[in-house]
Parts: structure tokens; C-alpha cells; sequence
């Protein structure tokens, strides 16, 4: 498996009450193609801070991320801004789905905003809910969806526009343990069938032993780190 980003000294400091609150804290990680990457940690961990740093979101105060080779401290906002709407697709625990758009219309619309043309956005739009296993589902609004097929109208919407990387802060965090469960298969579907990577936070243990490779975190610093491809 080739690289496909790199973390190299992250750290990411607030301000609070005249002091430095470190949230993240001189991070080195690896995260190879067509993988699923976890990152592990409690609340407050750091884990949500370090998934924005490495999805552009934010910057670090210290370190810098290297994407498909490319230091994102050294490109311009501009050039930034354009790196993240079309390599990285995000899905939050908050699905966010607008509630008076169909399954089809939430992913379609993203593809409208991302550029494509009228027939690929229809074709891309039901391809990949079929792919989450919504073909059925497609015409149905949120409020007529379960949290899981929510979620899953989520995962479509951010692969939809076919990025390098999906991250995902805590997509199983509202669901119970087995509608969960089958999210994060359908993360590794989508590794096989179309070759993303996916990056997400979780604190549910039951899910670690899904991950290629799993970081955990405490207190923003990097704890510990397996590789099921190579051990520890």
C-alpha cells in the first residue's frame, strides 16, 4: 500500500485563561491507501481536533500534513480549499442531511455543487446509494429514514464526488451497537469497491478490531498504535 497522508509533529493549541490548552500534541502518523484508519480515544481525547487538521479543516499550531505528497502548510488557502472539495469527503456525527431534499437529492445536490454535469450526477447519485444499500430508499426524505439510512445517505453524499479520502468523526456515535456495526462494513465495501480510504474517530471499542490500523489517543497525544498488517 502506498502513502497517502502523513502527520508529522501535529500539534494544535487554543488559547485559555492566558495560557496554551494543547489539544493535540506532537502527532506522527501514517495512513496508507485503501485503508481504514481509526482513531481511538476518549471525549476530549484530541481525536476530533486531529481528524480536522488532517481533513484541512483546521491547522496545526506546530507539525504539518503531508496529502498524496503535499505539504498542506505550504499551499495556499485557495489551493487548500480546492485539495479538500475534490480529494477528501467528510461525514460528521451529525449527518446533516437537508431535511426537505430526498436520499437522492442530498447526494445530487452535492455533486451539482461540486460541478458535474446533469447525467453523471444522476448516474453517480443512485449508483452510490445503491452501493450503501439505498436503491429503495432514494426517493424517501430524511424524517421518513432511519438514524442508520441517515448515516448511510451521509456515506453516499461523501463519496459521491469519488475523493482519495473519507473522513468520518464518530458515524457510529448515534446509532446502536449493530446498525453501527454495518456502517463501518460498509466503510470497507467501499475500500474494496472503490478504492477510498477512510479515516474516522470512534470511542466504541467493539469497533477496533475492524480497522487496518488503529491510533489511540490521551490527552492529544498519540498512546498507542497497531497495525493489523504488520503488528505493533
Amino acid at each position: 500500500m502506498g502513502e497517502l497522508l502523513r502527520a508529522v509533529g501535529v500539534s494544535r493549541g487554543f488559547p485559555a485563561a492566558g495560557e496554551t490548552f494543547w489539544a493535540v500534541k506532537g502527532v506522527d502518523m501514517l495512513v496508507e491507501e485503501k485503508q481504514l484508519v481509526i482513531l481511538k480515544g476518549r471525549s476530549g481525547s484530541g481525536k476530533t481536533t486531529l481528524l480536522n487538521i488532517l481533513g484541512a479543516l483546521d491547522a496545526p499550531t506546530a507539525g504539518d500534513v503531508f496529502f498524496m505528497g503535499k505539504s498542506l502548510n505550504a499551499l495556499p488557502k485557495r489551493e487548500r480549499d480546492f485539495l479538500r472539495g475534490r480529494s477528501m469527503g467528510f461525514v460528521f456525527q451529525s449527518v446533516a442531511l437537508i431535511s426537505m431534499m430526498t436520499a437522492y437529492e442530498n447526494v445530487e445536490f452535492g455533486l451539482r455543487v461540486a460541478g458535474f454535469g446533469a447525467k453523471e450526477r444522476r448516474e453517480r447519485a443512485e449508483g452510490c446509494l445503491g452501493l450503501v444499500g439505498l436503491s429503495q430508499r432514494m426517493r424517501h426524505l430524511p424524517n421518513e429514514m432511519s438514524g442508520g439510512e441517515c448515516q448511510r445517505v451521509a456515506i453516499a453524499r461523501a463519496i459521491a464526488h469519488r475523493p482519495r479520502i473519507v473522513f468520518a468523526d464518530e458515524p457510529t456515535a448515534e446509532l446502536d451497537t449493530n446498525t453501527g456495526l454495518q456502517v463501518v462494513k460498509i466503510f470497507k465495501d467501499l475500500i474494496e469497491k472503490e478504492g477510498v480510504t477512510v479515516v474516522m474517530t470512534t470511542h466504541d471499542p467493539g469497533l477496533m478490531e475492524i480497522g487496518d490500523r488503529v491510533y489511540e489517543l490521551e490527552d492529544g497525544a498519540l498512546a498507542g498504535e497497531l497495525n493489523r498488517r504488520g503488528g505493533r
